[in-house]
């Protein structure tokens, strides 16, 4: 019986919705909408701030508050320009790689609509040398909608919105998608709100926009939830395929979540990590400690937005980051949602994480 057949630990019709959901930054509606209502089942009171940050609340037996964060919006475009001839040139909504959006097929989200586009790719029939090794722009990009100037003029106006449209799947022993960065974690935290009961504090499981274009809704966030402890949740890079020597692979996926050090936005709080390694420890959660050489994440809005925070983060290992093709494990996936509510079950407001 191959793994596509059998039981996943975890409900993977709502990790399938979520990362099929489209929600670039600024615009994440309809995901948000679908965190809305898992929270409103498992938490005393959800609320929605102007960022459109969502966060169901917990209410423990103490004022000592946790907030418990991962974003929720992807990575995507917006249409800067229509073409006479009906083609659409983007610009970008967080970290693109050229590379990879050559012959993807794409949503463009019109007023009318949702329309399917293609990013063209000429033949290389027709390339030269020169053209098959250049190194494109996202400006050099263009979405071909399959209509005349006219029709295309009629339907798509500048600002609108393009994301990638591709289908989640089990292959093998792993999750593969488009936006696992960040709705795996989401995914995870919504996952231990509902299997949390009567935490000894106050938990804000919250969902965070705008990560991908400068930590904006978690800067917001934490200055207006100004909680005691901060956890930050989103994938990292998992380099354990051929060309990379085993110093540069940051984590590998199959041997459990990463526990954050540091990252090039935020050096996380010592204390924060050695209770997370030590809850793994004593729950038999296998995990690995993570360096990441470069990018951000909401952890550093978290700790830094209302004053000083400790704060500390959990990482899903992912293969092919900011690509249609993210991978993470089966297994990793499950033990991330196990080792938060450890955390939080343990957590009683009692630990001085000041350094």
């Amino acid at each position: 019986m191959s793994f596509e057949d059998r039981e996943l630990p975890f409900e993977f019709d709502l990790l399938r919705d979520l990362t099929e959901f489209h929600g670039p930054p600024g615009y994440e509606d309809r995901v948000r909408g679908l965190v809305t209502e898992a929270l409103e089942e498992h938490t005393d009171e959800v609320r929605t701030d102007a960022m459109g940050n969502v966060v169901g609340t917990i209410e423990g037996e103490s004022d000592y508050s946790v907030v418990l964060a991962a974003h929720v919006d992807e990575i995507g475009f917006m249409t800067r320009h229509v073409t006479d001839e009906g083609f659409l040139q983007l610009d970008a909504l967080g970290g693109w790689d050229p590379r990879v959006l050559r012959a993807q097929r794409v949503a463009v989200h019109t007023e009318q609509g949702e329309i399917t586009g293609v990013i063209g790719s000429a033949p290389p029939h027709t390339q030269d040398d020169e053209e098959k090794e250049s190194s494109r722009e996202v400006h050099d990009v263009h979405v071909d909608v399959g209509r005349d100037g006219e029709s295309v003029a009629e339907l798509v106006s500048v600002g609108d919105l393009v994301t990638m449209r591709q289908t989640t799947e089990v292959m093998g022993d792993h999750v593969t998608g488009k936006a696992l960065d960040d709705r795996v974690c989401v995914f995870a935290m919504l996952e231990a709100a509902r299997r949390i009961e009567d935490p000894g504090v106050t938990v804000h499981f919250a969902a965070t926009t705008q990560e991908e274009v400068g930590l904006r809704g978690s800067e917001a966030l934490g200055a207006d939830l100004d909680p005691d402890l901060a956890i930050a949740l989103d994938v990292t890079v998992a380099n354990d395929v051929p060309g990379f020597e085993d110093g540069d692979q940051v984590t590998r996926l199959g041997e459990g979540p990463a526990i954050k050090l540091k990252d090039s936005s935020v050096i996380t709080n010592p204390k924060v990590n050695r209770r997370l390694r030590a809850v793994a420890e004593d729950a038999g959660i296998e995990y690995q400690l993570e360096v990441l050489p470069s990018g951000g994440t909401d952890t550093a809005g978290l700790q830094r937005a209302g004053g000083a925070t400790p704060a500390g983060a959990v990482s899903i290992p992912t293969r092919y980051l900011h690509t249609v093709t993210e991978s993470a494990h089966v297994a990793d996936i499950a033990a991330t949602t196990d080792l938060l509510v450890a955390f939080l079950e343990e957590e009683d407001g009692g630990t001085d994480y000041t350094p």
